[in-house]
């Protein structure tokens, strides 16, 4: 199983909250690079980020999904 790149962030908060929304609807989701990510203040950036990750056969609808969200949290500011 191949996992693709579906989010990136510069936040562990956003990211792993990215993956929780995919992960409550049956998408095999994780967070990946966050600790190389946090080892130095600002690596974050040299290390391309943190990604979320996910199987290439599920990428489209896990797009979907993390584009619904921010159309939700657009519609309903906090």
């Amino acid at each position: 199983m191949k996992l693709v790149e579906v989010y990136k962030s510069f936040s562990p908060a956003d990211a792993h909250l990215i993956c929780s929304a995919l992960q409550s609807a049956e998408i095999p989701a994780e967070v990946t690079n966050e600790i190389s990510s946090l080892a130095l203040e600002g690596y974050a950036l040299a290390s391309g980020g943190i990604r979320v990750v996910v199987p290439e056969d599920r990428f489209d609808e896990a797009r979907e999904i993390i584009e619904q969200a921010g159309n939700s949290s657009e519609q309903n500011p906090a």
